[in-house]
């Protein structure tokens, strides 16, 4: 039996982000990719409009941390079904996300002032109230007690550009190499990392009664009895949509399915 969760890195930075009217959009089971679909092309988009929802959807899922009009415009590209526009429509759609869902870059921005907060060790907001703490050079605390940590996180001038940009030391090997962030990628580690928190406790709670064999990423993998597969699909669908006691209001789903293998 495998159960995937439903959109749960843009759940949560819908959420994280106070973007109330997405949350509501996922909480409701409403079509987040043709509602979309309609803010880009202007008019209601349904399933039917494969290409159009379709790009919606690669606008959802792909421009939450930041990603420009260039990326965007290849992610199509590569994508199956492979869409082709000019760059000038892929700026035009980033643009109409940022500007629909405007509390989601000013996470960014938010997340850019975090960052400079732990260079200086300073504690900053971010995101929703009381879920996370910026702890100065000790990193962002987690809901869970674990947190997010930057070694040696530092101001860094590109000598390409000229431009101040932030810095922290990664391994390779044996070899420590400066590793660049910023407040859509600080976003998107955030975002991960509380999917990997709601995930895991959603785990836990489901190994109480089956043999968990799995995870990948959002998705759980279980070995469960042959006779007791549907209830067990009834069973793993309720666990994977219970809600953490730090954000009883996040709107969690997902698809699930078995077979003999």
């Amino acid at each position: 039996l495998d159960s995937d969760s439903s959109q749960i890195e843009a759940r949560t930075l819908a959420w994280l982000a106070e973007q109330d009217d997405l949350v509501a959009a996922f909480a409701n089971g409403e079509d987040v990719y043709c509602i979309m679909g309609g803010e880009i092309y202007g008019r209601n988009i349904t399933k039917a409009d494969e290409e159009e929802r379709f790009v919606g959807k690669t606008t959802i899922l792909g421009s939450g941390y930041g990603m420009g009009a260039l990326k965007f415009q290849a992610a199509l590209k590569n994508s199956t079904p492979s869409i082709s526009l000019p760059l000038e429509e892929c700026q035009r759609i980033i643009d109409t996300y940022r500007q629909t869902y405007d509390r989601i870059p000013a996470l960014w921005r938010q997340a850019q002032e975090a960052i400079i907060a732990m260079v200086n060790d300073e504690t900053a907001p971010l995101g929703r109230d009381g879920v996370l703490q910026v702890m100065g050079r000790d990193g962002i605390l987690l809901p869970n007690g674990l947190s997010l940590k930057y070694p040696n996180l530092r101001r860094w001038t590109n000598e390409e550009t000229g431009k101040v940009e932030y810095v922290y030391d990664v391994r390779r090997g044996k070899v420590t190499l400066p590793n660049r962030i910023y407040g859509g990628k600080l976003v998107e580690n955030i975002c991960q990392a509380l999917a990997r928190i709601v995930i895991g406790e959603q785990m836990l709670f489901a190994a109480k009664k089956y043999r968990v064999v799995m995870t990948v990423h959002d998705a759980i993998g279980m070995v469960v009895p042959e006779h007791e597969a549907e209830r067990a699909k009834e069973f793993i669908e309720t666990c994977m949509k219970m809600r953490p006691k730090w954000g009883m209001d996040l709107p969690l789903s997902c698809e699930a399915g078995f077979g003999p293998s």
